[in-house]
C-alpha cells in the first residue's frame, strides 16, 4: 500500500473513531480492506479510499471501521476484575439499594457482558431492577454477541457449573455449540457506541463501568475525553474498570485509585 494512502486511511479511522494507527499497521490495513475491496470489486487502493471519502450515507464507513477495529477477548477474562466486580455486587444487594445499572463500553463478541450477567445472576434477586449496557463500535461483533454462540474452545474459561445453568448445547455439523440463554440475554442491551464521540446519549448513573483493553488504541487527548465523560455518568462511589495495560497515571482525571486498573468516582 502507497504510504500516502495509509496517512490517509489513517486519518479516516482516526476523525472517525479515535483508534491511532502507528505506522507499522500498512499491511494489517491492507489486509483487512482487502475483502471490502473483493466485495466491491475495486482492485486498487487509491480506488477504495475515493471511494471511502466520497461515502455520503456513512456506510461504507462503518464496514471500514468494522474491519479496522480489533476484537479479542474471553469469558470472564482478567479474573481478578470479576472478584472485585463480585464483591462489588454483595456490598450493593447488602445495601438494598434496588435498581442496579452497569455499562460493558466494549462489548465484542459478548463474551465480556454475558460474564457480567453469569456473576450479576448468582449474587442479585430477581426484584432489583438490573440491566446491563453492552455496546460497541462495530456492528459485525454486535450481532455476533446478540445472537450468543459459541464453539467448545471459546467457553473453556467458564466454570462447568455456569455452562450447565446459562447455557444450552447443540451439535453443528459434529461440532458442539453453545447458546446463551435467555436468562442472561434478557439483561443486557446491545448498543453500536462510537466511545470517540463525547457525550454519550446515556444518562446514568452507573454503578460500574467496564471499559477494558480499548484506551490502548486512543490518544491522551481521546483518553481523557473518555474517562470525563465515563465520570459523569458515574454514580458517586461507583467504579471504573480499566485493562491492567491502560494507566490513567499520565491523564488529568478525578478518580480515585483504589486497585490496579479499579478506580472509584
Amino acid at each position: 500500500m502507497d504510504q500516502k494512502i495509509f496517512q490517509q486511511l489513517k486519518e479516516i479511522v482516526y476523525v472517525n473513531c479515535g483508534i491511532n494507527l502507528n505506522d507499522s499497521k500498512v499491511a494489517m490495513v491492507s489486509a483487512r480492506i482487502a475483502k471490502r475491496m473483493r466485495r466491491l470489486k475495486i482492485k486498487e487502493h487509491a480506488e477504495y479510499l475515493d471511494y471511502l471519502i466520497n461515502d455520503r450515507n456513512g456506510e461504507e464507513i462503518t464496514k471500514f471501521l468494522d474491519v479496522i477495529s480489533t476484537n479479542v477477548t474471553s469469558f470472564f477474562r482478567e479474573k481478578e476484575h470479576f472478584d472485585f466486580f463480585k464483591s462489588y455486587l454483595n456490598e450493593i444487594v447488602e445495601s438494598r439499594q434496588k435498581r442496579i445499572r452497569i455499562w460493558c463500553a466494549a462489548s465484542s463478541t459478548g463474551e465480556e457482558p454475558y460474564s457480567i450477567a453469569m456473576v450479576c445472576k448468582r449474587a442479585v434477586s430477581n426484584l432489583v431492577d438490573l440491566k446491563i449496557l453492552a455496546t460497541d463500535i462495530s456492528t459485525q461483533v454486535l450481532r455476533a454477541a446478540k445472537e450468543g454462540k459459541y464453539n467448545e474452545e471459546k467457553i473453556k474459561t467458564i466454570p462447568t457449573d455456569l455452562i450447565a445453568q446459562y447455557f444450552t448445547e447443540e451439535i453443528v455439523d459434529r461440532n458442539k455449540i453453545y447458546h446463551v440463554n435467555d436468562v442472561l440475554k434478557n439483561l443486557i442491551i446491545f448498543k453500536r457506541l462510537n466511545l470517540f464521540k463525547t457525550p454519550f446519549p446515556m444518562n446514568g448513573p452507573m454503578d460500574i463501568v467496564f471499559c477494558r483493553n480499548v484506551m490502548i488504541y486512543f490518544d491522551t487527548p481521546t483518553r481523557e475525553r473518555l474517562i470525563a465523560e465515563i465520570y459523569r455518568l458515574l454514580k458517586p462511589g461507583g467504579y471504573l474498570i480499566t485493562g491492567h495495560a491502560e494507566s490513567m497515571a499520565s491523564m488529568n482525571n478525578n478518580f480515585k485509585c483504589i486497585k490496579p486498573s479499579i478506580f472509584m468516582k
